[in-house]
């Protein structure tokens, strides 16, 4: 498998930012082609291209939606929990290459969960990216992958929407939990 072209993946981004109407008339085009095939490297596209429970749950105890409001990126998070962690969970994830590879490492490492976790696992995401941290070790060391976009703040905000958009839901699935 050979990696895309500078114009391809330029495309690709055009072609997601139009289709949410965010598309600011700028593209990637002020970057090197090594930093493109840094950001966007084979191990990023790939899980962009296979997304664990990328479907809506049927009826989900919550539900949560988050939108980066610079890029256009969108995920909506349906979550089911019990015993204080997530058994199910559902994504409908709207956003580029890293916002999906982003939600696919969530979406491999989240069952079982609890929020605590979650939200640990999402801080050090955050860390990663905005103060130059290690990645975590252990259950959520894959997050190292999205190390590359450091450099990139515009695409912070779509990396960590999934992160955020499960951390409302599971929420909202404990309190209904406790209502019941």
């Amino acid at each position: 498998m050979s990696l895309p072209t500078r114009s391809e993946l330029l495309c690709v981004e055009h072609e997601v930012c139009a289709k949410r109407g965010a598309h600011s008339g700028r593209s990637l085009g002020y970057m090197a082609d090594g930093d493109l095939i840094k950001l966007y490297s084979q191990r990023i596209l790939a899980l962009a291209a296979d997304i664990p429970h990328a479907e809506r749950l049927a009826a989900p105890q919550a539900s949560a939606s988050r939108r980066s409001p610079l890029c256009g990126s969108m995920v909506i998070v349906d979550a089911e929990m019990k015993d204080g962690r997530l058994t199910d969970l559902g994504m409908d994830v709207k956003a580029c290459a890293l916002g999906q590879a982003s939600a696919a490492i969530l979406g491999r490492t989240a069952i079982g969960q609890t929020r605590e976790a979650i939200k640990t696992a999402r801080d050090a995401l955050e860390a990663l990216l905005k103060e130059n941290a290690a990645a975590p070790s252990g259950h959520f060391a894959e997050l190292e992958v999205l190390a590359p976009a450091r450099d990139y703040r515009n695409r912070h905000a779509s990396i960590m929407l999934a992160w955020e958009g499960l951390l409302e839901a599971m929420a909202q699935a404990e309190t209904v939990v406790a209502e019941a």
